[in-house]
């Protein structure tokens, strides 16, 4: 329902920049030359071409930076991988010391249990 109200509010105004600005003009891009063309396809042109051109470096930088999130992402899937093999290097080692504590025969004490 929002879009339909801004798309009514748009051409509003086109409708009302294009009553007033019906004057031909010539419009010169390098080597080409157009004449006679109404002054309002002009300015809705420019706005056109403007947007396009705002999108574009839009969509470069969000290209950018989705880059720029792989990157992160593999970096941070490589460091839980890391933390993971650690977190296993550990419970073996812990394993492996109550193995050793059991087969020696004494019992771990805590100097500071009650």
């Amino acid at each position: 329902m929002l879009v339909l109200i801004l798309f009514l509010i748009v051409g509003s105004v086109l409708v009302y920049i294009s009553k007033f600005n019906f004057v031909p003009v010539t419009v010169n891009l390098g080597l080409y030359t157009f004449s006679n063309i109404p002054l309002f396809y002009v300015i809705v042109a420019s706005l056109l071409i403007g947007l396009i051109l705002s999108y574009l470096v839009y969509l470069i930088g969000s290209i950018s930076t989705s880059f720029a999130f792989h990157g992160k992402n593999k970096e941070i899937k490589k460091e839980k991988d890391e933390v993971l093999e650690l977190t296993k290097r550990v419970h073996q080692l812990e394993l492996e010391n109550e193995k050793l504590r059991h087969e020696s025969g004494r019992k771990s004490e805590d100097s500071n249990s009650l």
